[in-house]
């Protein structure tokens, strides 16, 4: 069998294992990544937009190239599969009691439930083929996008996010690499054009420039990444987002053409669609994580999840809530206990929070929280 009809059978075979697993897409590249990939991840944390995630600049090396990763891998398989929302995605962010979750995180962890399928497809190649093959989805430092965008699955947009012609932004990417040599696709080239809707929909204002991303401002990393205090500067542009953001895929015009989650795991749960600010407030350790079983969000942990869900509550306008966000006000969690704080300078009168500020700052010793109170009480 000629060389070339040899790759073309692997290639049916890898298209043929990923449509029947559920996968949206297939594309393939070559194990090495752009020049420029390097010098850009190094202006990145020079200019520190990636924030606290200490674990960018220490991998930089690895990241930059597929080959400084595994050096014997000579092509890169990637896939995608759709987790399009069947509702709009937005549409809970002007009821203000409720809680904003981003449309990936809204049923089961798409971390399980695709690297079981990844490593059917990659199995079977390995043992049709004889050659070697890792797999990869989120987990380890490779730069997806750019990747993907080598082997045409899509391009990097002006908000950083992969776009593609055939399934808009609402899907996950997932890798194999493998020492077979196969026949790469083409790259994708941008077609965004001068379209600047993403740009003009973050909240935060993010985005320094297009295809720049300021992670320190940015909702989903201030969200789930950042571990600390949130800049009181930026809480009352989260409105009620508590988990991530997806207003600039949302505002993506190429959406048009995406497609709704075929895998029900990846459906969203009828109870994470608008969930109640008021429920989330009561959770203690063992109910967030019950409730969140299986969820992406449970990785995040209770503490970091109650800060910021009292944001939410802040942001909310409902002083009914005032009462579940004093609770916070004992909370063993310094963070939660100075989040707690804000909330309930934003939902109550000026008179009804310094009556309490003055009784509560006589028995608390944290300075970061004492300085919460100090701020909203100035």
């Amino acid at each position: 069998m000629a060389r070339s009809d040899q790759r073309q059978k692997l290639r049916q075979l890898l298209e043929d294992d990923a449509l029947r697993l559920g996968f949206s897409d297939l594309r393939i590249t070559q194990a090495k990544a752009d020049k420029s990939l390097r010098s850009n991840l190094q202006e990145f944390v020079a200019k520190e937009y990636h924030g606290t995630m200490a674990w960018l600049p220490e991998t930089i090396d690895r990241r930059s190239s597929p080959d400084q990763l595994w050096s014997d891998a000579k092509s890169i398989i990637v896939l995608t599969m759709n987790y399009g929302p069947d509702v709009d995605p937005l549409i809970n962010l002007a009821q203000k009691d409720k809680a904003n979750i981003s449309v990936y995180a809204r049923n089961r962890d798409y971390h399980d439930i695709i690297k079981g399928r990844l490593k059917e497809i990659a199995g079977r190649f390995a043992a049709k083929t004889g050659e070697d093959v890792k797999v990869f989805v989120d987990t380890a430092p490779v730069m997806e996008k750019p990747i993907a965008q080598q082997a045409g699955i899509g391009w990097q947009g002006k908000h950083t996010n992969l776009v593609s012609r055939t399934q808009g932004s609402w899907f996950f990417l997932a890798s194999i690499f493998t020492t077979a040599e196969l026949d790469p696709d083409h790259a994708e080239i941008d077609h965004c054009g001068s379209c600047s809707a993403c740009l003009d929909a973050c909240p935060t204002n993010a985005f320094p420039a297009p295809y720049q991303i300021d992670a320190r401002r940015c909702i989903s990393y201030l969200t789930i990444e950042h571990k600390g205090p949130i800049d009181p500067k930026l809480r009352t542009m989260m409105g009620n987002r508590i988990y991530g953001c997806d207003d600039c895929l949302a505002a993506c015009p190429w959406n048009k053409f995406a497609q709704d989650a075929s895998e029900m795991k990846l459906r969203a749960r009828d109870d994470l669609i608008a969930p109640d600010i008021k429920q989330f407030l009561s959770f203690d350790d063992a109910q967030f994580r019950t409730f969140f079983s299986g969820s992406p969000i449970k990785r995040i942990g209770r503490d970091r999840f109650i800060r910021n869900v009292l944001i939410a509550a802040g942001n909310s306008g409902n002083p009914a809530l005032a009462d579940h966000c004093k609770a916070h006000l004992k909370d063993p969690n310094e963070i939660v206990r100075g989040c707690a704080v804000w909330a309930l300078s934003q939902l109550l009168s000026a008179s009804g929070f310094a009556e309490i500020a003055s009784a509560e700052m006589q028995n608390e010793a944290n300075e970061s929280v004492l300085n919460e109170w100090q701020d909203a009480s100035a």
